[in-house]
């Protein structure tokens, strides 16, 4: 039975071993975008998707948005996050980029598809308040990708109707059909291995 337990171990571990490596690459998030998650929550029937990739090598941070349903025509869409020091849902967090609001966002519509990549070794990716509050752009990127990876930025849509934000979601990782396939290899492998132990026994 230790034989076992160490061989699942050393399985899960390679497992693991091949997922950290990913983390080097490209990291993808999403969130649900809803009326419930916003602070005060919004009676609203709108609804969204946002898929974020952030690349900390290339210091890019990949931002796809698609939205329907909502009360008015958008007013601006932002990343939120870490300022003040509180943890969302427990609270609204300062606009962490481009002020006032994500280049080339489609604004004056209640559905629509945005797509852009933000360079965040720019100025013009941030809002200023936020650089200024965390002291430097190097030190800004650091915080907003932080508290991606931690889950505790979220992206709102603003409309006419309700200006603080109609519609918004918590970022969290997607996780990659990679590290899974190899979690579920080393699950397989477990699998075999003990089948095998129990037939010598019975043999």
């Amino acid at each position: 039975m230790r034989s076992l337990l160490s061989a699942f171990v050393l399985a899960t571990a390679v497992a693991f071993a091949g997922s950290s490596v990913a983390l080097a690459t490209p990291i993808t998030f999403g969130a649900n975008l809803t009326g419930a998650a916003e602070i005060p929550p919004t009676a609203t029937t709108g609804t969204g998707f946002a898929t974020v990739v952030l690349d900390p090598a290339a210091h890019t941070l990949h931002v796809d948005v698609t939205f329907s349903g909502l009360t008015s025509g958008t007013t601006a869409s932002h990343i939120h996050c870490c300022v003040p020091s509180v943890q969302p849902p427990n609270g609204n967090l300062l606009v962490a980029t481009t002020t006032p609001t994500f280049a080339g966002f489609p604004l004056g519509v209640t559905s629509g598809n945005y797509d852009n990549t933000l360079d965040l070794t720019l100025a013009s990716s941030f809002n200023p308040a936020f650089v200024t509050a965390e002291g430097s752009i190097g030190a800004a990127e650091l915080a907003l990708e932080a508290a991606i990876e931690a889950g505790t930025a979220y992206l709102n849509i603003h409309t006419t109707m309700i200006p603080t934000g109609e519609i918004r979601g918590l970022l969290t990782p997607i996780p990659e059909p990679a590290s899974l396939s190899l979690l579920a290899t080393a699950l397989v492998g477990f699998g075999l291995l003990r089948r095998r132990r129990n037939g010598e026994r019975t043999a």
